[in-house]
């Protein structure tokens, strides 16, 4: 272990760490563990915004290095990093502040976070003399500009990228920062044809989000039975189950409508909504409130509708927990105003569960209309409470979805992802 270094394995999770539960973590430590046994590769850099954390730290055979910005500074890369999520998930203002967005002051200081990992990138390289560098995700975009290093790299978008909701004045400083790739890989075919249609000239490859079907249990009778009590899920509930952040993209107003107009055909039916805020919104992350605001405002709803007793918030649930309550649910439900993929609805196959799947998520192109899930409009709460109701009175097609979603699931497993992903990474290195 190197000097300064802190193995994770040494520390507590839930106590000392959390593991972020968005989906590129979940799908970048699989992807490392089962590349290092399988020996694809020797050593991996893990280079991340960390404020609070250890500067270097190991977790199975993966170095993570953490970048810190000053309080002062956090404050602005938040704000550009919301705007682009906005703008992406098509629910941000395109008035004056995203049109000069790349020239604010806030943007400087963004850009001084990818400077700070460039430069910690570049001098990791000099000591290890890396094959390539894969940058995920669109608050590290602008790094692959700045390594200045003429080895392969590569950008991975997670967040959905239709042209129709990106700025048009955006095109020329997203092109400048992905032709400075030599691949992009995005989750679905329409978001690489607008990623060519806003200029990126490089190879692009479509390859879905997975997850390891072996990091989820069937839980035991007693074990649901006993996180149904905690949470006051009764026998006779029936129980609709939305798994995301608390965030406004994540359409659970949405849900809460839906529920209150189903309920009136079915009181016995409760919503749980599992999730908190994300790194950002975390006292340990940027600290943004956003999570804590939108949660206070979906409790106002549920209020406001009449069926705050139906609708039941559990925060941050350890993976047992979520387990269970999957079990405990009769379907799922994503509700997103626009969603990147989606791997909660792999999560949900997994499980054996029916999902009822926004049409704006990138797993959509994976979803099967009433074969292994349904479609439903986010917008559109009369037409998600009526499927609602309707595959919760068809327990048979139900069965059914679940039987052909396990299937389906297989098309995002960890497995077929490290092939894809090797594959990928060999035709670009040559070896």
């Amino acid at each position: 272990m190197r000097r300064g270094e802190v193995r994770l394995s040494s520390l507590k999770e839930d106590l000392d760490y959390r593991f972020s539960p968005g989906g590129v973590t979940r799908m970048v430590l699989p992807l490392l563990k089962h590349m290092q046994r399988s020996g694809l590769t020797k050593e991996a850099h893990w280079v991340s915004l960390n404020p609070t954390g250890p500067s270097t730290f190991s977790l199975d055979g993966t170095i993570l290095h953490s970048i810190r910005l000053e309080k002062s500074r956090l404050r602005g890369y938040g704000m550009v990093k919301e705007t682009i999520l906005g703008r992406a998930h098509g629910i941000a203002e395109g008035g004056a502040a995203a049109r000069e967005m790349f020239w604010s002051e806030e943007f400087a200081e963004y850009a001084h976070y990818n400077r700070l990992t460039a430069e910690l990138i570049r001098r990791l390289d000099s000591t290890h003399d890396f094959d390539l560098f894969y940058i995920h995700d669109f608050q590290q975009l602008p790094v692959g500009h700045m390594i200045r290093s003429l080895k392969p790299k590569i950008f991975r978008w997670h967040i959905p990228f239709e042209e129709s909701v990106i700025p048009d004045f955006w095109a020329e400083p997203l092109s400048t920062y992905l032709n400075s790739y030599d691949l992009v890989v995005a989750s679905a075919g329409t978001y690489l044809d607008s990623i060519k249609k806003f200029g990126y000239r490089g190879k692009t490859r479509k390859v879905y989000p997975y997850v390891d079907p072996a990091a989820y249990s069937r839980p035991t009778p007693a074990e649901v039975a006993e996180v149904s009590r905690s949470f006051e899920i009764r026998r006779r509930d029936e129980v609709v189950l939305v798994v995301a952040r608390m965030d406004p993209l994540k359409g659970q107003d949405r849900a809460i409508r839906a529920l209150a107009a189903a309920s009136r055909e079915m009181p016995r039916l409760k919503l749980v909504l599992v999730g908190n805020g994300s790194f950002s919104g975390s006292g340990l992350g940027l600290g943004l409130s956003k999570s804590e605001v939108w949660r206070g405002a979906l409790v106002k709803l549920a209020k406001e509708l009449g069926v705050a007793d139906q609708v039941v918030f559990t925060g941050h649930v350890r993976q047992q927990q979520l387990d269970a309550l999957y079990e405990r649910s009769a379907l799922t439900l994503l509700p997103s105003i626009r969603e990147g993929f989606g791997l909660v609805v792999v999560e949900s196959w997994l499980h054996h569960r029916a999902p009822l799947v926004t049409s704006r998520a990138g797993i959509a192109e994976l979803v099967k209309e009433g074969e292994n899930g349904t479609l439903i409009d986010p917008d559109d709460v009369a037409g998600i409470s009526e499927k609602m109701l309707e595959l919760l009175g068809d327990s048979e097609k139900r069965e059914g979805m679940a039987r052909e979603g396990v299937r389906t699931a297989k098309l995002c497993s960890v497995d077929v992802g490290v092939r894809d992903e090797s594959k990928m990474i060999a035709d670009l290195v040559g070896g």
